[in-house]
């Protein structure tokens, strides 16, 4: 999703296409796809370790949207030897995220620069789908913004994006594994998705909160109607 061009609210059977989390910096709207939308579960979630206690939101204002990015892609990437773990913190609590740095090392590099950099600070997730996905890491807040840059590394073709995997958006015109900022977690059991999206990792604590999140009320573009504000994702070695 990066940038100007809104697209129409995409169908069950078009969002599979439309996996507009715009984790890149153009201006093709990039968003999760719809298509073989999991119905809400009450299957264990990804994060067996942490209570099943209710998450609570905040009460706080949308962040002011951000311009687009103009960064550089990052040359740097995390050392494969090591595991790393990003926190999100949100106006809904804090999840992490165990990032998959061996088989995604341009994916993870590339999401541990921007998250270094402050970018996802006072973002949103701007589009939330119940029992299906929760997306955000676009600047700009409506889907449509990301880095300035792109990185593709196409995920293996068994690949499966079930509870708690968190992956990038991007849109259908893009390449298998196409990525900016924009991210989602699958909040179902299972997104049913084809594997085009490169995995970011798997929600490792907090699934909860996630849950939460993916329960709020939303409204036009599935955008929620109280906004769920990123406060600040640091990523670090675990």
């Amino acid at each position: 999703m990066p940038a100007v061009r809104p697209l129409p609210l995409l169908t069950a059977l078009a969002l599979v296409a439309a996996l507009a989390a715009a984790g890149c910096g153009g201006s093709d709207k990039k968003t999760a796809p719809k298509s073989g939308k999991a119905k809400p579960s009450t299957t264990a979630p990804a994060d067996t370790t942490t209570a099943a206690a209710k998450a609570e939101c905040q009460k706080v204002r949308a962040p002011k949207p951000k311009p687009e990015g103009k960064l550089s892609k990052p040359t740097t990437k995390l050392d494969s030897g090591k595991s790393y773990t990003a926190t999100v913190e949100t106006s809904c609590g804090t999840f992490a995220i165990a990032l998959d740095v061996k088989q995604a090392p341009k994916t993870t590099a590339s999401f541990a620069s921007l998250a270094g950099k402050g970018f996802y600070d006072d973002t949103t997730f701007h589009r939330v789908i119940e029992g299906f996905v929760i997306q955000g890491g676009d600047p700009q807040g409506n889907g449509q913004g990301g880095p300035g840059y792109k990185v593709v590394e196409a995920p293996p073709r068994n690949t499966k994006y079930t509870s708690g995997v968190v992956a990038m958006a991007k849109t259908e015109i893009e390449d298998p594994g196409t990525s900016g900022s924009q991210f989602f977690v699958v909040a179902g059991p299972d997104a049913q998705l084809p594997p085009d999206y490169a995995v970011l990792g798997k929600v490792s604590s907090g699934m909860n909160v996630v849950e939460t999140i993916d329960a709020v009320p939303t409204g036009p573009g599935d955008q929620p109607i109280d906004p769920v504000v990123i406060k600040k994702i640091t990523v670090k070695p675990s």
